[in-house]
């Protein structure tokens, strides 16, 4: 099971799709493709970052974040959240004692580097916020607890964060209250609310200019959002196929899910953005209980599926016509991945043929892997044809502009002369005053709930001391309507009074 997969037998329940026998005759198949002899290839041990303790949690997300200057992954500590910031250059042993991002008070859940400004870093934990981290030149060289911003409007913990891929300074956060909320960090505030899902949001994914958000959801549902009137475009009940993950397939109007057959063995679906009514396809992938991570390659169509707690990644073209998606290999590994960190196009190593790059998670091992996938190419010249031109450093929008209703396709840039760094935005902190937070006309900061056990504990032991306080006070005013009773009490019977 796995090897070749027979797409055509779970195209649908309409029969009338399978009536000529022709049409049967797309299922997998050689084909020719440049794609085909795609291989892995795993870094040296000593390319590798070694000796990192890799969060022991158990929630979904990859836990790891790569751009073309750091890899951060979060680390297991003893309270709070924190997270290691390492220079890619900086490869081997990683000592005990090197310093770590650690300003929240819960777990941290999800990482994301801005893909405009590459030494600021979201982040967002269990302890109900989201931050903004700016990592100095050369990388940490204490311990940073000290946020640029500290953006709090969900009531629950936050499990993802994604920063809009044509925009800068807007942060999109989902938390288990089952609400997204879109931050303006020019302002350092939520600026839009999308209530309309009724579980935890289990994954986000844009399309390419940004326009539409694809969400899954633990209700079930697979919904395409506008995202900033928050009106569900389209909505799929996914009950056969019960959805974990979602990618928008680039321009091709394709959305790609990934999840769980009705009978229990991993499978991806196919989906219409603009018909969720019914998938175009759907594939069972095989019968192992870990959960599918996809991951897009726009530039050269290039679906990965990666199992979560096995070693194996497989690797498929798409395509917009039948058969849709084509199998082309697999890359295997005895150690199993915790999650997967992968590079924006401008850190590859074009020389080498790489087009995707992928930094996987050891956990037993304490170890992240650079796994390279390559196109087998004898020049040694710029391969133009793998290469096409490819979004940017630069964003195409300020946060006024999209948030006025404007889309503009990402700003491209060529691989040719290798990555050359443009001229270096920086991140501006916004000045924030205490103050509510109001979207969508709801306070979000009204009665939020204490973040961690210890601020439970606070807030009860001064919660105990108001109330002590308050009868006391409340004794003492007792005493003194009694005097007063008295005092009248005496006026009256008084012999002035007689």
């Amino acid at each position: 099971m796995g090897r070749r997969h027979h797409v055509g037998s779970f195209l649908s329940n309409d029969s009338t799709k399978l009536k000529n026998p022709k049409e049967m005759s797309w299922r997998p198949q050689y084909r020719s493709s440049k794609f085909r002899n795609v291989y892995g290839k795993v870094a040296n041990r000593e390319h590798c970052f070694d000796g990192i303790p890799i969060t022991k949690n158990v929630h979904d997300n990859h836990f790891c974040a790569v751009n073309a200057r750091f890899l951060a992954i979060v680390t297991e500590s003893a309270g709070g959240g924190s997270f290691l910031v390492i220079p890619l250059e900086q490869t081997g042993r990683i000592e005990p004692n090197y310093p770590k991002v650690c300003g929240h008070q819960g777990n941290v859940l999800d990482i994301k580097w801005n893909p405009f400004i590459d030494n600021i870093i979201a982040s967002c934990s269990e302890d109900t916020s989201v931050r903004i981290w700016e990592i100095p030149e050369g990388g940490l060289k204490r311990n940073m607890t000290e946020a640029l911003l500290e953006l709090h409007g969900h009531s629950r913990r936050v499990g993802l964060v994604e920063w809009h891929p044509t925009t800068n300074n807007i942060l999109f956060s989902a938390g288990y209250d089952y609400k997204v909320l879109i931050w303006n960090l020019d302002v350092g505030e939520p600026v839009k609310m999308i209530d309309c899902h009724s579980d935890v949001i289990l994954c986000m994914s844009f399309n390419t200019d940004g326009s539409l958000l694809t969400t899954t959801c633990k209700d079930k549902k697979l919904r395409v959002i506008e995202p900033r009137s928050g009106r569900v475009l389209q909505e799929a009940n996914c009950k056969n196929h019960r959805v974990n993950r979602v990618v928008f397939l680039g321009n091709m109007k394709r959305l790609l899910t990934t999840g769980v057959s009705r009978w229990n063995t991993r499978q991806i679906a196919l989906w219409d953005q603009e018909d969720l009514s019914m998938p175009l396809i759907e594939e069972e992938i095989d019968g192992l209980s870990g959960l599918l991570f996809p991951f897009y390659d726009a530039d050269t169509h290039m679906l990965y599926l990666a199992g979560k707690g096995d070693g194996n990644i497989r690797y498929y073209e798409i395509s917009t016509e039948k058969p849709y998606l084509s199998y082309l290999m697999e890359f295997r590994s005895p150690a199993p991945q915790k999650g997967l960190g992968v590079m924006p196009k401008h850190g590859l190593d074009v020389s080498a043929c790489e087009v995707f790059r992928f930094y996987k998670l050891v956990t037993l091992k304490g170890l992240i892997e650079p796994i390279s996938m390559i196109v087998p190419r004898r020049s040694d010249s710029y391969q133009e044809d793998i290469y096409p031109m490819t979004p940017g450093t630069e964003p195409a929008l300020t946060p006024d502009e999209w948030l006025g209703g404007i889309n503009r396709d990402p700003v491209l840039m060529s691989l040719k002369e290798g990555y050359k760094k443009s001229p270096k935005m920086v991140f501006k902190a916004p000045i924030k005053e205490k103050k509510s937070v109001v979207v969508n006309g709801i306070d979000l900061l009204e009665n939020v709930p204490p973040r961690t056990e210890n601020e439970l504990l606070r807030m009860f032991f001064r919660q105990q001391d108001e109330i002590r306080r308050l009868k006391e006070e409340l004794a003492q005013k007792d005493i003194r309507i009694r005097q007063l009773q008295l005092e009248l009490k005496n006026l009256r019977n008084s012999p002035k009074n007689c």
